[in-house]
Parts: structure tokens; sequence; C-alpha cells
């Protein structure tokens, strides 16, 4: 089990291949190479733009502050959840007014990975050699004069894996957006004190995202192989303290306890299953 704190982890202005800036805390990262691996940043973006794309790869995002804008897909407004499957099409997405988002990508259900922060780095650094990355689409020079426009993070995939991509079906026509505020708190049998608001269970991976509630000196039992993060409040999680924007982590196997020393409520992103 990992509790990470919040403040431990640097902000850094990172590299990528879509418009705008992107200044991030690198939470949580899996294993590389694996079909669950992932990475988990609370991510802070005065401005960006992304073209309208879609990944080989699944999606959480929790929205903290700011709007995000997802064009016909809809909006994220703070509170809001949404879960993006890997092969559908969404966006273009935009952000104007600046926004902080918590966002989790992991490799979805068809088995086709995530690649990790380095690969990702190095692959974007060897493209930029030989043509130009603008608003999120990948532009190289033909011999003949013409021109190659690829969407970016395609690019990037194809140079880490000296292969086309090819995408997923669609399992979901559109991105599922939450407004968890429309959904009602349900008591945990056996765990008084302890709610739940259960948002959705996902592809046959059965990626599940819930919200917790738990009030002062009631305890939560947590999942295995799940993420959660902690939306308000504080506690302890089998004697290590947690506090707000605190992440707890817990692997295949691994079981623990949280309790709550003042109003908490926990995000889960219970991970994909590939056993």
């Amino acid at each position: 089990m990992k509790v990470i704190d919040l403040e431990s982890v640097p902000m850094v202005e990172r590299p990528h291949v879509r418009e705008g800036v992107l200044r991030s805390r690198r939470l949580l990262t899996g294993e590389p190479g694996t079909p669950g691996n992932f990475s988990l940043q609370l991510s802070f973006t005065p401005t960006y733009y992304s073209p309208r794309h879609r990944h080989n790869f699944d999606q959480v995002r929790f929205q903290l502050e700011g709007v995000f804008d997802f064009a016909l897909d809809g909006e994220m407004k703070p509170g809001w959840v949404a879960y993006f499957p890997e092969g559908t099409q969404y966006g273009p997405q935009s952000c104007q007014t600046g926004s902080t988002t918590l966002v989790l990508q992991f490799g979805g259900p068809s088995g086709s990975g995530y690649l990790s922060a380095e690969q990702y780095e190095q692959a974007a650094a060897e493209l930029a050699k030989h043509g130009t990355f603008a608003k999120g689409v990948y532009t190289q020079a033909k011999p003949d004069g013409g021109k190659i426009n690829k969407d970016a993070y395609e690019a990037v995939w194809e140079q880490v894996n000296g292969r086309p991509l090819k995408y997923p079906g669609e399992r979901y026509l559109r991105p599922v957006f939450m407004d968890p505020e429309s959904f009602d708190w349900i008591p945990i049998e056996d765990q008084p004190g302890a709610s739940c608001k259960p948002l959705g269970e996902f592809s046959e991976r059965r990626t599940r995202i819930a919200l917790y509630k738990v009030e002062p000196g009631a305890s939560l039992k947590l999942d295995e192989h799940s993420i959660y993060f902690v939306v308000a409040g504080g506690g302890t999680v089998d004697l290590r303290a947690f506090q707000r924007h605190a992440t707890i982590h817990l692997g295949v196997g691994e079981q623990a306890t949280a309790i709550a020393n003042e109003p908490a409520e926990l995000l889960q992103i219970g991970l994909p299953r590939f056993w």
C-alpha cells in the first residue's frame, strides 16, 4: 500500500504533443510493459487545446477546479467525473480559463497497454527532429514536397512500437460524464458511518468508479487493486495519516482500512482486471 501526500510531489511543466501549457504532479505510475500500466497525475492547465481524437487506452478524469470543454461531448465542471473509453472519439477539448484535473490514464480492456512517461518523452523528442507538433497534430514533410498529418499521440505510439497503431473497437460511442451531485449516498452494510455513491463499472475488465463518505471516527474497508483520491477531510489508513488531496494505492491482494478523523470523502478508481 502507498499513501502519497500531494505536497510531497513536485509540480513540473511537462512536454506534451498538444497545444497549451501542462503543469502536473505525477502521483503514481504503474508497471511499464504490462497491460495494466497507468499514470496518475494532478494536472494544472492555464490554457489547453487538442483536436477531436481517440486513444488505445482508457482515461478517468475528476474535475477539481475550472471547466474543461469537450465540445459536443459536454463540459466537465468542478466535482464531475468522466470515463473516456479506448477507441472512442472525443473532443475537441479546450480550456481557456484555467483548470485543475485529476487524470488517470491506463491500459484499457483490449490489453494494448499504456506508454510510460519516459517512452513518451523520448519518442516525442525523436519525432520533433523530423517534423513538427502543432495543435495536437504531428506533421512531417514527404520527399515529393507533400505533408503527412497524424494525431500527435498516435505518431508517438508508432515511434515507440515500430508499427501502425490499431485502435480498439468502440465499446462506448461517447465518453461517460457523471455528475455525482445527482447520485444519492447509500449506507454501506456492516460499516456504520460510511456510505457510497457507485458511479459506474465499465467494460469486461470491470473498471469501477465510486465516491465514499466517512463520518468522523467511522472506518471504511478499502478494496484491493484500487486508487483512492481524498477529495475532502482526512484520517489514517493502517496508522498512516492522510489528508485532503492525498492518494492511496492498494495493489492486488492488499487490504487496508481508512478511519476518518473529520468528515472525509474519497474517490475510488478500481483498476481493470487482467486476470
